[in-house]
């Protein structure tokens, strides 16, 4: 793939409309925690009919399941799967309105994908039929927003190290206890799933690491306000608190301790899908800084001529576009793989990310540059655009995990 197609690029066009009418007219309001970003992005899935398209395709999978399950129960052979066709637009579906809200809005790309993309694929990978009928549809479509709950005071990059959050065994029960922070969408969360470890006396570092869903206003789970933080406003971030919540086995994911190595398997899967979308993200923020600066370049005069006929102006616009090419190339690598069927290995996924996120910073600052004064001041849109992109640095693991993911794998080849 060496560009979009025209169907692809006749999407791109619709929605850059949609954001251009719903959600620049709110960027003040979503910047400032005035805006929770949820109703706008279940518009957006309206208006281009992707929560029909995710209702249908979560009830084909039901459907499937259902049947396997009773083949089984009688006896008998699985009936051969109908394929679905597989192609570069269901990919390229995802992804378009990734990039076209961040040029505007990254944080709301975020909130979405933690709660349709995170959240949802947690309940989907290891949850039960009847667990991804209870949670995962009104997930995917956005009725429900989610959280997905990993990250503790204490912990940061050893997410499972230094984790202490636990689940007891009590009877038939689990009570839970712990606390989570960082959490994207854990202030308005309907739907969080919380990884914790089990508590069964053993070493810390001995102990399965589990999965449950809770529900917003379960007795002892508390959901904090919205944190203040340095960038992405428009995504919701807040901590967890746990005091003796009391849970059944129908909340543990598969409502088995024993899920392909726990949620360990899970949590290392969704940073995959995690990771491969930040170049998307990072795409919409280059793109955008790119254009504000061709022209800023072209109206901004000083010394009697307009900047960008200086030299080192010229330098950083060539800087940007090689980036935005280089990003671009693997959003399009990203969709011919799901198109051929093939998935990325955690390494290819961490070197994508670690490439996208610093691409997108460093374009980011020098956008702010090449803008001077004006490029610090909130009024220019760059200065928001550089405080979102630092995160893409930080967070699903940051420069220094990827780094070492790359190189675990290079070494043991």
């Amino acid at each position: 793939m060496i560009d979009w197609t025209e169907e692809q690029q006749m999407v791109r066009e619709a929605v850059k409309r949609f954001v251009d009418e719903e959600v620049r007219p709110h960027v003040e309001e979503l910047e400032h925690g005035d805006l929770p970003p949820y109703d706008i992005l279940r518009k957006m899935l309206a208006t281009f009919g992707m929560d029909d398209l995710a209702r249908d395709r979560f009830d084909r999978q039901i459907a499937r399941e259902t049947e396997l399950a009773a083949a089984a129960a009688r006896g008998e052979a699985a009936p051969e799967a109908t394929k679905e066709p597989k192609g570069g637009d269901g990919a390229g579906l995802t992804l378009i309105p990734t990039i076209e809200l961040c040029r505007v809005c990254p944080g709301m790309v975020t909130a979405m994908g933690v709660s349709m993309g995170l959240t949802a694929a947690a309940i989907l990978a290891k949850g039960t039929t009847a667990q991804k009928v209870r949670w995962a549809r009104d997930l995917l479509t956005m009725e429900k927003v989610g959280a997905w709950a990993i990250t503790e005071p204490g912990s940061g990059s050893d997410a499972f190290g230094s984790m202490k959050s636990t689940a007891r065994r009590d009877g038939d029960d689990y009570i839970l206890n712990g606390s989570k922070t960082f959490i994207t969408n854990g202030p308005y969360a309907d739907t969080t799933v919380f990884i914790c470890k089990l508590d069964e006396g053993n070493a810390p570092e001995q102990r399965k690491v589990l999965s449950f869903v809770l529900d917003r206003g379960m007795p002892g789970f508390v959901q904090s306000k919205p944190l203040r933080k340095m960038g992405m406003h428009s995504s919701p971030t807040g901590e967890l608190f746990l005091d003796d919540v009391r849970v059944g086995r129908d909340r543990l994911i598969g409502e088995t301790e024993n899920v392909s190595s726990g949620g360990r398997d899970g949590a290392k899967a969704t940073f995959m899908q995690e990771r491969a979308g930040v170049a998307a993200m990072a795409l919409g923020v280059i793109e955008e800084c790119l254009q504000l600066s061709v022209q800023y370049a072209k109206d901004r005069v000083q010394f009697g001529k307009r900047i960008g006929d200086f030299q080192l102006i010229q330098e950083k616009l060539a800087r940007m576009e090689v980036a935005r090419m280089n990003v671009q190339n693997l959003v399009f690598r990203t969709i011919e793989m799901s198109t051929t069927g093939h998935s990325m290995t955690l390494a290819e996924a961490s070197a994508m990310k670690l490439y996208s996120a610093r691409a997108a910073t460093e374009v980011a600052l020098e956008a702010v540059q090449l803008h001077g004064g004006n490029g610090y001041m909130s009024e220019f849109r760059v200065e928001q655009l550089a405080r979102d992109a630092k995160v893409l640095q930080i967070y699903a693991g940051t420069d220094e995990i990827q780094i070492t993911h790359i190189a675990k794998d290079l070494l043991r080849r």
